[in-house]
């Protein structure tokens, strides 16, 4: 088993079958569906509640998304700690402000535009997922074990979305 974390990479395969099945323990268990994107909210209303208390005595703040330390901030904090385990195991861990060879040789080694199109794409990410009801990992993967059409829906309308705007963002004609 230490020599598979020990890989720089795993078959995508695998690793969608044991993710499937982190989602059906979880499930199982806890009766959670494992999602991310919300941990962001909730750290923000957190943050909002501690400067001013009253814009988080609102619908949004008290029923949908709480501030506090959730179980969504959890597996947001486990991805992070997950990765730099996975990273240090396989010695693939490097500390750099701009790793993509594909993004240096089409943007250029800029970091501050690296950072920015990352943070603009995080602001359009969680807008996404607010309309959505849920990001990747929640609304299409535990969606899906549920075959909730919107997760099908949602899935669809990411390969619409994704695959356009890696053609314009890099430039590529296929």
């Amino acid at each position: 088993m230490l020599s598979l974390l020990k890989r720089k990479e795993w078959s995508p395969y695998l690793a969608g079958t044991m993710l499937g099945l982190v989602y059906v323990i979880s499930i199982a268990v806890t009766g959670i569906i494992p999602g991310a994107s919300g941990a962001f909210e909730n750290i923000g209303g957190l943050i909002a509640q501690a400067v001013y208390p009253e814009l988080t005595k609102n619908t949004y703040f008290q029923f949908v998304m709480p501030p506090g330390i959730t179980t969504a901030v959890m597996i947001l904090l486990g991805i992070v700690i997950g990765a730099f385990i996975s990273a240090k195991l396989s010695g693939d861990f490097k500390l750099q402000a701009v790793s993509d060879p594909q993004w240096k040789r089409v943007f250029g080694t800029a970091v501050w535009k690296r950072w920015l199109v990352l943070f603009i794409g995080g602001i359009v990410l969680e807008i996404g997922a607010g309309i959505a009801g849920g990001c990747t990992s929640g609304l299409a993967i535990g969606g899906g074990l549920f075959l909730a059409p919107s997760a099908f829906i949602f899935i669809g309308a990411m390969f619409l979305s994704g695959i356009p705007t890696a053609l314009i963002f890099y430039r590529r004609k296929y």
